[in-house]
């Protein structure tokens, strides 16, 4: 093949290639697929059905599952995942010994994603007042169109009467109180679940996160934190850091695994700091 060919040829392959990339959006529609980007990178929104069959709907972004919500009218705000049912156990019942003493409990959660625990929370535990910071807005725009997070806040009016806020920006800014919506003020539980693909945000595997996150903690409160990683072995290092950090300023740390009798794979590892 001489040169002049060999040009002609890869113009080809070029072009070829271009419209490939750009029907892919349309391709994708077709099959039910949206593609759209966000923040931490390419992002897709698609239905699909759990273990059981209940229809579900689903985020990836960058090839990593971020949220899941049930499509069915009335599961639309209950948990589809265990590791959200065990954070939200544990956030019931520190809602209900807040009522005992007569006051709301104060929940932030650093990360909103898909909303699906706010949304439980809404209408299962109006008892607390929750702050949700979440530095994406298309991410926000996501879960309040696709995601039913507005159809659970118009049926719930959480929003409206001051029950659930929504602040678009750095969670780590809010909890410390130097963003728009964050006050300072002290928490009963601070759940975190910010995360980028497959990275963690912030500071939450150091001694600086854990000293912030104490000191934002009304005394007897509680960290919670999703940690996505195996319990042993190759990819293993968030959890121990996490464990070692957090374990140096919080009185008591325990991990409730996802996969406890396959502690090489990888897991949404529910993490308790108190």
């Amino acid at each position: 093949m001489d040169w002049m060919a060999l040009f002609w040829w890869s113009c080809a392959v070029g072009a070829t290639l271009v419209a490939i990339v750009a029907a892919l959006p349309w391709l994708l529609r077709r099959r039910g697929v949206e593609m759209c980007r966000t923040m931490f990178g390419l992002t897709l929104i698609f239905d699909s059905e759990a273990a059981d069959g209940t229809a579900v709907r689903l985020i990836n972004v960058n090839g990593t599952f971020q949220s899941v919500s049930y499509v069915e009218e009335g599961l639309r705000c209950e948990l589809a995942c265990e590791y959200h049912r065990e954070m939200a156990r544990r956030i019931e019942a520190r809602a209900a010994a807040a009522a005992r003493e007569g006051r709301r409990l104060r929940v932030l959660m650093m990360g909103g994603g898909g909303f699906s625990l706010p949304k439980y929370l809404a209408v299962h535990v109006p008892e607390a007042d929750v702050v949700v910071a979440e530095i994406d807005p298309e991410m926000v725009r996501i879960a309040r169109e696709q995601f039913f997070l507005d159809e659970c806040l118009e049926q719930t009016g959480a929003e409206r009467d001051g029950r659930m806020r929504i602040v678009v920006g750095d969670a780590w800014d809010v909890v410390r109180g130097g963003a728009a919506g964050g006050t300072g003020e002290l928490y009963d539980v601070i759940v975190n679940e910010a995360f980028g693909g497959k990275r963690p945000l912030g500071p939450m595997e150091t001694a600086e996160g854990a000293r912030v996150i104490r000191e934002h903690l009304r005394e007897g409160g509680a960290y919670i934190a999703d940690v996505r990683c195996p319990l042993e072995g190759r990819g293993s290092a968030p959890l121990r850091e996490v464990r070692e950090a957090f374990g140096a300023v919080f009185a008591s740390a325990d991990v409730v695994p996802e996969w406890p009798d396959e502690p090489k794979k990888p897991g949404n590892n529910v993490f308790i700091a108190w």
